[in-house]
């Protein structure tokens, strides 16, 4: 009997930790996808002016409208298209009409055009204010010589150009007397990982696998006389 009564409690106790990872993973998947639909919304909402002092926190993903000059140099953040393979964002500082200076993450150049020399020039264009988070302790630092970065380091990259420490992500837009072919790369929710179903899934499937075995386990334990 006590080894019965063990055995079901350990199932029971197994069970239920499996249940509540699961409920969890529920609740991650609701906040999860009130955060994507928090982003969508800002995303494709209308353009508004560059706030005064955007906030990563309230402002990011906001979409504005830029006017203003683009300065010539440029830094290039080593990434691959899903199409075109790898290449190049390009992040350029635009002077705006007001006198500021922002970044700004221009799009995709193919690989083979990281040499060429492209137009400064007036610019108008659409974007969504971003504060990437993507360097961690396996990003390669930036070869400054070379100038290839490995992350969108806004920080850096607005001391090093001088500018303010924000980033504007080109929607839509276009340069005065420009021939260049920026491949916009937009923000979107695509690539934000959303897996929590899944996980959620898993976890119930074993905790029936788990309770199954347990049931079993008891069964096959009376019907021995083990008990």
């Amino acid at each position: 009997m006590k080894r019965l009564m063990f055995a079901i409690v350990i199932g029971g106790l197994g069970v239920s930790i499996l249940m509540s990872l699961a409920v969890w993973q529920y609740q991650r998947l609701l906040w999860k996808e009130g955060v994507l639909e928090v982003i969508e919304t800002r995303i494709h909402q209308p353009a508004v002016a560059l706030p005064s002092k955007p906030d990563p926190a309230r402002d990011a993903y906001l979409t504005v409208h830029l006017d203003g000059r683009f300065r010539p140099q440029e830094l290039h953040v080593y990434t691959v298209h899903e199409r075109l393979g790898p290449g190049y964002r390009v992040i350029s500082a635009l002077e705006t009409l007001k006198g500021r200076v922002v970044l700004v993450d221009r799009g995709y150049i193919r690989a083979n055009d990281k040499t060429k020399t492209r137009s400064a020039g007036e610019a108008q264009i659409i974007g969504n204010l971003l504060w990437p988070d993507e360097a961690n302790s396996m990003t390669p630092p930036p070869d400054l010589d070379g100038n290839l970065w490995y992350a969108r380091d806004v920080a850096a990259m607005s001391k090093l150009l001088m500018a303010e420490p924000i980033l504007a992500v080109v929607r839509e837009g276009s340069i005065q007397n420009s021939g260049d072919e920026f491949l916009p790369m937009p923000v979107s929710t695509a690539l934000i990982p959303n897996n929590h179903l899944q996980y959620m899934v898993t976890w119930v499937a074993l905790a029936l696998v788990w309770g199954g075995m347990t049931g079993l386990f008891v069964l096959r334990s009376r019907s021995s006389g083990r008990a």
